[in-house]
């Protein structure tokens, strides 16, 4: 028998099943290479034996596909970003959302937020799918995004002061070198988000949804106060 399991942090629920990745960059060579095992439990009789065997081929050809198309956030982050959109209109499309993808990180066309200030909006945010949204520089203290799907957003550099991010999904968004300090993630998706070098202090934890790997990852971020570490079950 093949399966997957995902430790949860402390005070966490269980994640949701993690979306195939269609990526939009060239994926860069990895230096180490995937390995995938699979075994089989032996039963007596030729017609168990050879139902196992099915079985155990359709669950090996399921964990093939899901290492290969499963690509960390960080190595999209390294490639080149496209240049600047020359829509006059790009910062108001956040206000509609991607019509297509969330998840998958997968739209019709490119949604360009960087640079965009959003300080202080508490209305045209609410719910909206910003899926691989590029978010870097833009400003969104104080907004409210509860409920928003971020899903392989890159928002490296972008200010986050005090943004309520309840029940969204932030799932494999780059939050590296942001400012986050006093930002909500009250019941919020955390899985596979990075913070490097992130400002987080004063960001509320409460019951944030997280896996056991990210949340070693985030609880290395010394700005998190000891609220957010407990709150998190940082040891």
């Amino acid at each position: 028998m093949a399966s997957i399991s995902i430790p949860l942090a402390y005070k966490s629920h269980a994640l949701p099943r993690s979306p195939i990745y269609r990526p939009h960059f060239t994926t860069p060579q990895l230096h180490s290479p995937i390995q995938i095992k699979c075994s089989a439990i032996k039963e007596a009789g030729e017609e168990s034996s050879s139902q196992l065997k099915q079985l155990r081929n359709v669950a090996c050809g399921f964990l093939a596909a899901w290492a290969l198309t499963s690509v960390s956030p960080v190595i999209a982050a390294n490639q080149r970003l496209p240049p600047l959109s020359t829509d006059p209109d790009r910062c108001q499309r956040a206000f509609v959302g991607n019509t297509i993808g969330q998840a998958n990180g997968v739209y019709d066309k490119p949604l360009d937020l960087r640079f965009c200030d959003y300080t202080n909006e508490k209305t045209n945010l609410k719910g909206k799918s910003l899926a691989a949204a590029l978010m870097s520089d833009a400003k969104f203290d104080g907004a409210d995004m509860t409920e928003v799907i971020m899903s392989k957003a890159y928002a490296v550099g972008a200010s986050f002061k005090g943004t309520d991010f309840s029940n969204a999904v932030l799932d494999r968004v780059n939050f590296a070198k942001a400012n986050l300090q006093g930002a909500s993630f009250k019941n919020t998706v955390l899985s596979g988000s990075t913070f490097n070098d992130a400002q987080l202090d004063g960001a509320d934890f409460e019951d944030t949804i997280i896996g056991y790997i990210d949340l070693q990852k985030i609880c290395l971020n010394k700005t998190i106060n000891e609220e957010g570490r407990v709150n998190l079950g940082c040891r």
